[in-house]
């Protein structure tokens, strides 16, 4: 069954204090919104991620969607019409389900989709739903006014699965100014049954300040495997006029001669990605001898092991970069270095370093016959992830 995933982030977040909407705030160094996208973008189950977004907050796309494979829907005055008109897209080329979830619930595990997903199976609509374990009371202005059974009663959560077939029609059917608590509600008004499956207690929708505190623990409290890997690669230089380092072409009186664009900054951060994670080195991804890639952007590389990353649930959290040459002087781009790592991954600029040195005239880097690069990647997994090459 072909599954895509609707994620709906067109809200304003007017509970939420500040002028950055709430799926913009940083979440433990990357905007929320990415957290939920990259849930999905990284899961096998999923072959298709949409998301919904206000036209006027495309100034925040930018570092929320970068590197992930998404499409932007631009959204409605409400999530009702926001979800119609991701709908609407999706059927441009329809899948047989569909996963919607809001994009303020950043935490939402593998776990959970792939429940979602096995009761789609045999269902129309699937909500994952945690039981109210606290005592429920009904309150009025003059206090609480009477206490409510909570037996049988249990908190929606998202995503909610459905066929697309049944969900589209039912969102084109069900009148658009009746009130519906969520996509479940609409789907029951419609005539469908709903079926529930396990939830989970961390997968909190962030609505008010304190909530985006309490994701920031649970999720460094879920990102417990801490990795450092290292990488290293060396490049000699050959007629040119330009180096190209950390994907910025820098004038020089040489250019650095490889397999692909030769890179020997990427070839070092991407190295230093995939020996974090215990995935080989870039050689083992990207064969040499294979045509395809000869002068290859050196960002796809990196690209392919920032992605590795998010597959396996986890984050890149910093990357320390040493270029070690006599030419081309680092100090004027370092800035713009550090900006274009930054981008590549997703990362706050001040958790990207570039340093540089020389080895004082020894050696062939001494004689200025090439650039050498050493790097360092903090890579943050899963407790118990096992995985790895």
């Amino acid at each position: 069954m072909s599954i895509a995933a609707l994620v709906v982030a067109a809200g304003s977040g007017d509970r939420f204090a500040g002028d950055t909407p709430k799926q913009f705030r940083r979440l433990a160094g990357e905007p929320l919104l990415r957290h939920s996208l990259s849930a999905f973008a990284g899961h096998p189950g999923i072959d298709r991620v949409a998301v919904v977004l206000d036209p006027a907050h495309e100034e925040h796309y930018a570092v929320a969607l970068a590197g992930l494979d998404a499409d932007v829907v631009a959204g409605g005055a409400t999530r009702r019409e926001s979800v119609r008109r991701g709908l609407r897209h999706l059927a441009l080329d329809p899948p047989l389900g569909v996963l919607i979830h809001d994009g303020a619930r950043p935490l939402v595990d593998r776990e959970t989709i792939d429940r979602v997903l096995a009761g789609l199976s045999s269902h129309d609509a699937v909500v994952p739903a945690v039981p109210v374990t606290d005592a429920v009371k009904r309150v009025g202005t003059a206090g609480i006014e009477a206490g409510v059974d909570r037996s049988g009663l249990w908190r929606a959560q998202t995503p909610q699965g459905f066929r697309f077939p049944a969900i589209l029609a039912a969102n084109e059917s069900v009148a658009a100014d009746a009130r519906h608590d969520d996509d479940a509600a609409v789907a029951m008004a419609a005539g469908h049954a709903v079926a529930v499956v396990a939830g989970s207690e961390s997968n909190l929708k962030v609505t008010y300040p304190e909530d985006l505190v309490r994701a920031e623990g649970l999720l460094q409290a879920r990102l417990g495997d801490i990795r450092v890997g290292s990488g290293f690669d060396i490049h000699r230089f050959v007629a040119g006029e330009r180096v190209r380092l950390c994907g910025i072409d820098i004038p020089a009186s040489a250019a650095l001669t490889g397999h692909s664009d030769a890179d020997v900054a990427l070839h070092a951060i991407t190295d230093a990605l995939l020996g974090a994670l215990g995935e080989g080195d870039i050689g083992a991804h990207f064969p040499a001898g294979e045509p395809r890639w000869r002068n290859a952007d050196s960002r796809v590389f990196l690209s392919h092991a920032a992605d590795l990353v998010r597959r396996r649930g986890g984050r890149v959290s910093h990357v320390d970069l040493t270029l070690i040459c006599e030419q081309p002087r680092i100090g004027p781009h370092r800035r713009t270095m550090r900006e274009a790592v930054a981008a590549m991954l997703a990362l706050p600029v001040a958790r990207v370093s570039v340093k540089a040195t020389t080895t004082e005239k020894l050696g062939f880097l001494g004689r200025g016959e090439g650039v050498a690069a050493q790097a360092t990647a903090t890579v943050r997994l899963p407790l118990g992830d096992e995985a790895g090459s």
